[in-house]
């Protein structure tokens, strides 16, 4: 028998089905499934230690398991079980979602500024003011990291395989996390890096990216991101009108000084987030 049919039998002796691949890793994938014990559909994560570098096994995978048994909030996708397979496998059952931000924003072109943006973004907010409330961080918040139920309305936030502990400044993080396209200065400069302002930063390229449709920087030459980074944010040309709260609200997330940009509690009480404006 093989090893992944094993794996598999196990997942059938506990009532999960196993169903298509939807994303593959180089050492993990996560699948669709079903469960005899959970209703909803269901993702099921298959993560092949033997397959990882050491610095996964022993540092970030440990990481992300013990943010994902504390943590609990309806916009960031439930864990339901772990299960651990002798042949190196884990196997993560979580919640399964219908999209994602990308996909959502890929096929509308971009999200009407209100209420759509403002309410998913609003939900983002939520999910991260909570993670850094408990001096938690995600480090690779993007629109693919945005999970939407299927009829667009509640945003889920999933992946913390750079999630970690961290206190804010003067508890600094060194290592190089995330995607180059929504990765802060700081970061992308390689300097010791207060890991929930580099949360903020991302949570303005998410935002930008939720009502233009576009990316506000270019990450084809990352070396020179920094520097166009520096000079603030552009608006494509022909793109209608934002509200200028919401542009303001970009312009404070991405402010190119990390100790300039606002923490989560500022940020939830944002007029144009709440709706005041």
């Amino acid at each position: 028998m093989s090893r992944t049919s094993g794996g598999d039998k196990l997942l059938n002796e506990l009532g999960y089905k196993l169903g298509q691949t939807l994303g593959e890793g180089s050492y993990s994938k996560v699948r669709v499934a079903t469960s005899t014990k959970y209703k909803g559909p269901l993702a099921i994560k298959v993560v092949d230690r033997r397959r990882a570098p050491p610095d996964f096994v022993h540092k970030f995978l440990p990481r992300e398991l013990s943010i994902l048994r504390v943590i609990r909030h309806p916009n960031i996708v439930r864990v339901f079980e772990f299960i651990e397979v002798c042949n190196g496998k884990l196997y993560i059952v979580m919640e399964a979602a219908s999209t994602d931000l990308l996909q959502l924003v890929q096929r509308l072109g971009k999200l009407p500024c209100a209420p759509e943006a403002r309410d998913i973004f609003g939900q983002i907010v939520s999910a991260v003011r909570y993670l850094h409330d408990r001096n938690l961080v995600h480090r690779d918040l993007k629109c693919e990291n945005v999970l939407l139920t299927s009829d667009g309305r509640r945003a889920k936030l999933t992946d913390f395989g750079f999630g970690k502990e961290a206190h804010g400044y003067p508890d600094l993080s060194s290592t190089y996390c995330g995607s180059a396209a929504y990765a802060s200065p700081e970061v992308l400069l390689g300097i010791p890096y207060d890991a929930k302002k580099y949360d903020v930063w991302s949570l303005g390229v998410v935002l930008y990216v939720m009502v233009t449709g576009c990316m506000p920087f270019d990450d084809t030459h990352i070396h020179s991101m920094p520097r166009r980074q520096k000079k603030g944010v552009l608006y494509p040309d022909g793109l209608p009108p934002l509200p200028e709260a919401c542009k303001a609200l970009i312009a404070q997330l991405l402010q190119f000084s990390p100790a300039s940009r606002p923490g989560l509690g500022q940020v939830a009480k944002n007029n144009w987030l709440k709706g005041d404006i």
